[in-house]
């Protein structure tokens, strides 16, 4: 297939961009910036929240499918005005996104939505399906970001003419995501709960990667797949494999009332949320499975020979 991808360059974006490659499909890479290559790929320059800007940057292209990984997400967000940028995204972002697609002529559309949309509360010990409640309001500051990816779902399963998928991915490690944890570390800029925060469901990106491949070659339309890994795990563990993995000094333990001052929208994940996720609908319908199943293996491989231990 010829895919557009928009975001592809962003954390996920680039193993993406390789892995669809490396299944034989031919790739536009739609980035705002014309300085940007992706190897592998043809570039498109576009700003996607430019609806007149975008459909003339397409206009003459052809795809048969179109992946929105677009995300505003620099470094983990801290306070709830790091997600705005990202909520429009998944909002207008998508919106503009379909019209591009059907510029082009793409018959599928498979849209990055997050675990979190389950809801910032403890789930349990019982793991998440698909099945269960997703987007719903609660009341919370975190409502728009839940609805957020809620917005960027509905669309794409309600689109005329286009058969719309949804990831919901795990919170993300691996490649440029653990360095940029490992970088965090070492200047002392994350903090966990004393008691390690809550469980969390992950993937690497890589395993993310490969996941959206199987979602744009065999997902069903207008259904959403878990992605996540199969060893969920707490922000402090996780955070201290990457510090052991590193080398560097591992994060520091603070109170809950101190980091929900200083990142209060990081403290919705690491302080309120728990969930265990189910990923058994992707591995039966995609016929994927995560190479790297445990966060340990994934880290150790990425950081253990790459970076030298602090002095």
């Amino acid at each position: 297939m010829k895919v557009l991808v928009a975001g592809a360059t962003g954390a996920i974006g680039r193993p993406l961009v390789a892995a669809l490659v490396e299944a034989g499909h031919e790739v536009l890479a739609l980035t705002r910036n014309a300085g940007v290559r992706v190897p592998g790929a043809t570039t498109v320059v576009a700003d996607v929240l430019d609806r007149d800007g975008l459909l003339r940057a397409v206009g003459g292209l052809r795809a048969d499918a179109l992946i929105h990984e677009l995300t505003a997400l620099a470094k983990t967000p801290a306070r709830y005005a790091d997600m705005a940028m990202t909520n429009t995204l998944r909002t207008t972002g998508t919106a503009h996104l379909l019209k591009a697609a059907r510029a082009v002529g793409a018959r599928r559309f498979v849209t990055q939505s997050m675990v979190p949309g389950y809801g910032f509360l403890d789930h349990g010990v019982r793991p998440l399906t698909e099945e269960d409640p997703f987007g719903q309001a609660r009341g919370a500051r975190t409502d728009p970001v839940v609805a957020a990816m809620r917005a960027t779902e509905r669309q794409a399963f309600e689109a005329d003419g286009i058969d719309g998928v949804a990831l919901r991915y795990g919170a993300f490690y691996g490649l440029t995501a653990s360095r940029s944890f490992v970088e965090a570390l070492r200047s002392g800029r994350l903090p966990v709960p004393r008691d390690g925060g809550r469980i969390m469901a992950w993937i690497h990106l890589a395993d993310a990667a490969s996941a959206t491949v199987a979602a744009l070659e065999k997902g069903a339309a207008g259904q959403a797949y878990n992605i996540v890994d199969d060893t969920p795990v707490t922000w402090g563990e996780m955070f201290r494999e990457h510090a052991r993995a590193a080398g560097v000094r591992p994060p520091r333990a603070l109170p809950d009332r101190v980091i929900r001052l200083a990142a209060p929208y990081f403290a919705a994940l690491m302080v309120d949320t728990s969930m265990r996720v189910s990923n058994a609908k992707a591995k039966a319908e995609l016929g994927w499975t995560p190479a790297l199943p445990g966060y340990r293996d994934g880290v150790r491989r990425d950081l253990t020979s790459r970076t030298a231990p602090a002095g």
